[in-house]
């Protein structure tokens, strides 16, 4: 089930909270935590009803092989037999196809490629149940009912696509009393970031999506100018659309009272790349971070180590993201990136803070083209086309060859655009994007200014409304994929 549809706006979410807060009114307390379980594995299962036992099966061995390790004298092993058995079940999934192709291009074995449907939310819900088993394993972990962690691990709005939660943060907000009343600011609160995702996602992202994807199927032909709307236009779609999806996720919590962690701090007006990722996709930052970085040896063993860690880090993240070696290289061109940003740190020279942002953000770019792209070898063609500054194509109708003839002699030509979309809108858009991504705070930053009151609710109806005007189709989010 889609956020972005009318049965789950309009017959899902009023059914689920009308129901959860019911039970609670009548202190039925572990009945509203289990209509809540039942509720989220409903919106799972409305998708793909067949890969409910397997997310359930997945539940209850994590369950057990955590309860196991905080009894056990072999920790380690009992860690080691969870980890092992969640990777496996990841690797079957999302990438027994890119090992068999990867496998039969080395050595021409001639294995078919078995054709296997990724279950969605598969790497959420094995990160975040990975890193309940380390946290078992350290000792971090109390002894919850089955039903908590349940509900920890399926609970709705960041079933799918994140953000990554971790136990710590959540479980406690599952017994509090509090959590059982309706509380109207946090309703109000949540409707507004709800219809704000929306209104992104909806407006924004999907109305970015079809070009880009035009240019992206026609890699071989484009010039400098189509190359670069297409890595620009993927880029602020990419972001637009999960960070809308993060942002409804935290909406919808807030509904419930349940406060799920940040997965955004307007990343696009970041300084250095270092900077990037404490500001994009935060919490799977913070998942490597902790569960992956540090027990590598993070930064405790010398300049070279802290290197290397970085690097095979990145490079995880990358893999993590996808089944395929544009994925790989999208996260080695970011490892390699924070190398290069870590070393230059230690040389204490520092540049225009304007420099710092577009040497940041042109970096980001180029990276993305590798993430969106299908083949590596169409990821090199479109970076061929943005450096070949000979191949300076403007469409001959309208005002470009008006005002741009002066620049005939310079090699730039003029010709017939073909494309869906006048070169002039695009690029408009992509002004008007940068511009306010370069500048608006993240939504989640205006929530501790947040009141409810006439200004608040006239912008959130606005935004709601418009958004469910435009939703005439129903898209799915970008990293349903991953």
């Amino acid at each position: 089930m889609l956020f972005n549809s009318y049965e789950f706006i309009f017959v899902y979410l009023p059914l689920n909270f009308a129901v959860y807060f019911l039970l609670a009114r009548y202190r039925l307390t572990r009945g509203a935590t289990a209509w809540l379980v039942i509720a989220s594995l409903g919106f799972y299962g409305y998708w793909d009803v067949r890969y409910v036992p397997l997310l359930l099966a997945s539940i209850c061995f994590n369950f057990l092989i955590g309860r196991w390790i905080e009894r056990s004298q072999s920790k380690k092993a009992v860690l080691t037999l969870g980890i092992v058995v969640n990777v496996c079940l990841l690797g079957y999934f999302k990438y027994m196809g890119f090992f068999v192709e990867t496998f039969d291009f080395v050595f021409g074995a001639g294995y078919s490629i078995p054709q296997i449907v990724l279950p969605l939310g598969i790497s959420f819900f094995t990160f975040t149940q990975t890193a309940y088993l380390i946290d078992a394993y350290r000792g971090e972990t109390k002894h919850y009912s089955f039903v908590t962690y349940c509900l920890f691990v399926t609970i709705f709005p960041h079933l799918i696509a994140g953000p990554i939660i971790n136990h710590k943060v959540m479980i406690p907000q599952f017994s509090r009393l509090c959590n059982f009343v309706i509380n109207y600011q946090n309703i109000a609160a949540g409707l507004a970031l709800f219809s704000m995702g929306l209104f992104k996602k909806v407006v924004i992202a999907d109305k970015l999506s079809p070009w880009v994807n035009e240019f992206f199927s026609q890699a071989d032909a484009l010039t400098f100018v189509e190359a670069w709307a297409a890595a620009l236009g993927y880029t602020f779609q990419l972001y637009f659309d999960f960070s809308a999806y993060s942002e409804m996720a935290i909406g919808l919590g807030l509904l419930f009272n349940l406060r799920f962690p940040q997965n955004f701090d307007s990343p696009y007006q970041s300084l250095s790349i270092i900077d990037f990722w404490r500001r994009w996709h935060m919490t799977l930052g913070s998942w490597v971070k902790y569960y992956l970085y540090i027990p590598l040896g993070g930064n405790r063993h010398g300049e070279w180590r802290k290197m290397r860690n970085l690097f095979v880090s990145m490079a995880i993240i990358g893999l993590w993201h996808g089944a395929g070696w544009t994925f790989v290289i999208w996260g080695c061109m970011h490892g390699v990136l924070l190398m290069i940003n870590h070393q230059w740190r230690r040389l204490h020279i520092s540049l225009p803070k304007i420099i710092c942002w577009g040497l940041t953000f042109v970096c980001v770019v180029i990276a993305w083209v590798f993430f969106r792209a299908a083949t590596v070898n169409e990821a090199l063609v479109i970076l061929a086309a943005m450096t070949d500054i000979y191949q300076i194509v403007l469409p001959e109708n309208g005002s470009f060859i008006k005002y741009m003839a002066w620049a005939q002699p310079f090699g730039v030509t003029f010709a017939t655009w073909h494309h869906m979309e006048p070169l002039n809108r695009i690029l408009w858009q992509l002004l008007g994007l940068g511009v306010l991504l370069a500048v608006m705070p993240n939504p989640i930053r205006l929530l501790p200014r947040f009141k409810a009151n006439w200004g608040w609710f006239v912008l959130t109806l606005t935004l709601l409304l418009v958004a469910l005007y435009k939703m005439d189709t129903y898209t799915e989010f970008l990293y349903f994929q991953f």
